[in-house]
């Protein structure tokens, strides 16, 4: 991981919750730790990390995540292993 992906990974694990984090940012992280992205119907993308898989709602139409898509987001990197 390089040090922007790094520095995505902190602000998910930052208390308090911070939202408008780039969701393309997470995305490049988590392709960063090897997790496998694919497409869902409509703004859904599927992340399996470590054997952990869920899914996840691309925002739009801006293009920052809610404290709500961070908080679900910090569960699947803790259930995958990851800490920051």
């Amino acid at each position: 991981m390089n040090k922007k992906h790094q520095k995505t990974l902190q602000q998910l694990f930052q208390n308090p919750v911070q939202a408008g984090i780039a969701w393309r940012d997470i995305e490049a992280m988590l392709s960063a730790l090897g997790a496998e992205i694919s497409e869902g119907n409509g703004s859904r993308v599927r992340i399996a990390l470590n054997n952990i898989r869920a899914v996840f709602h691309r925002p739009h139409p801006q293009k920052e995540t809610d404290k709500g898509a961070v908080v679900s987001m910090r569960r699947f990197l803790k259930e995958a292993g990851i800490k920051c």
